[in-house]
């Protein structure tokens, strides 16, 4: 049986996996958006994965994880209360990246649109922009996480090993795992093979339903090849 300070690293672990694949994915999006050979719908992919599991993950901290830390230490109110308030300008940065110009990305590829050489210019002129306005938002959204994280990591580490009990981290992950959007979750997948060891990963994905871990081979595989992608590495 696991004592209460092993569960307790097993939620910082798990925490600060899932910081890193945010970390990672970021800067992936940033620096795939400012490529002009990556694929608009690999972009899209990623982009959207950024969003739903962004909002997702700091919305289960307000709503499920914070309540239940002040509960047990209300003096750790106000350093909460003032992440939640930083929560609020990540969801300003996340509609920013939310309403980058992918529809221009995405008519690069359409030859119906202004067929010639006129309307090919104007097709690169729309792909450029739209992928110079997608970078920015991603850039943007890249520093507000990374000044976020250092703030909330110092406090929501000692405070999962202190405050949080093993009956309360298991309540938590079971309810992350069932209302995380199913959106390229073949993406968290590769994410967290890329930053963890083979242990913590399988660690972190073991309360997983069966018919989801059943995919998680052909999710991996897919994972690695949409990364290729992304990073220009396909060939």
């Amino acid at each position: 049986m696991k004592t209460a300070a092993q569960h307790g690293s097993k939620a910082i672990t798990d925490t600060r996996l899932t910081h890193e694949t945010h970390r990672l994915a970021i800067g992936l999006l940033v620096a795939a958006a400012s490529n002009p050979s990556t694929p608009p719908e690999a972009l899209t992919q990623l982009r959207d994965f950024l969003e739903v599991n962004l909002r997702h993950h700091h919305e289960v901290e307000d709503a499920w994880l914070w309540p239940q830390i002040v509960a047990a230490a209300p003096d750790t109110e106000h350093a909460l209360h003032q992440l939640s308030e930083e929560h609020e300008r990540l969801d300003a940065a996340l509609d920013r990246l939310a309403a980058a110009a992918l529809a221009g990305v995405a008519e690069a590829g359409d030859t119906g649109v202004r067929a010639g050489h006129g309307g090919r210019q104007v097709r690169h002129s729309r792909n450029n922009e739209a992928r110079a306005a997608l970078s920015a938002a991603a850039a943007e959204l890249r520093d507000c996480v990374r000044d976020h994280l250092a703030h909330e990591e110092p406090v929501l580490f000692p405070a999962l090993r202190d405050h949080i009990t093993p009956a309360q981290w298991d309540e938590f992950a079971a309810q992350v795992i069932a209302t995380t959007p199913p959106v390229a979750g073949h993406l968290m997948i590769g994410f967290l093979d890329e930053v963890g060891t083979p242990a913590e990963v399988e660690s972190m994905l073991v309360d997983l339903p069966h018919e989801a871990k059943a995919l998680l081979p052909a999710m991996r595989r897919q994972a690695v090849a949409d990364l290729r992608v992304l990073r220009g590495t396909s060939s």
